[in-house]
């Protein structure tokens, strides 16, 4: 494989291969201060955090094999959303098939795995921090 792909188990080039399909905030969520969308930004929110809850769960799991204390947020949601019904939550198989996939990841992988999950998940709430002070800022709004 390293031969072929020029892609070796413990190379760096395995950061590029970042198929796992993270939520992301982007323009077109109208989470950003020009064309925000109060009700599109919120729905676009709780759907990544649900995401990212499997992935959450993967981390937990890896550090405490690892006998390492690690505290997940165990129920991400967001209950400000106009329309809830319309807020993407995976559902149990998807999120077997996901928990499955991670896990088969070995050492190296893992690692890089890991790093990914982090940071994304470190830029998503970041801008969810961004939109949450915008609209706090903009009206009534408890969190």
């Amino acid at each position: 494989m390293c031969e072929k792909l020029a892609v070796c188990q413990n190379s760096v080039e395995m950061l590029l291969q970042n198929n796992l399909n993270l939520p992301k905030v982007t323009e077109e969520d109208g989470c950003l201060l020009a064309g925000f969308n109060e009700d599109k930004c919120l729905r676009k929110i709780s759907s990544g955090l649900y995401t990212f809850q499997t992935y959450l769960k993967y981390i937990q799991e890896t550090f405490t094999s690892e006998n390492q204390n690690v505290e997940s947020p165990s129920n991400l949601s967001f209950s400000q959303v106009i329309n809830p019904e319309e807020v993407i939550i995976p559902d149990a198989a998807t999120q077997e098939s996901l928990h499955t996939k991670l896990k088969s990841t070995k050492a190296w992988t893992e690692k890089i795995t890991i790093h990914l999950i982090l940071r994304d998940f470190t830029s998503f709430m970041e801008k969810t921090v961004r939109a949450v002070r915008y609209l706090k800022n903009t009206r009534s709004f408890s969190v």
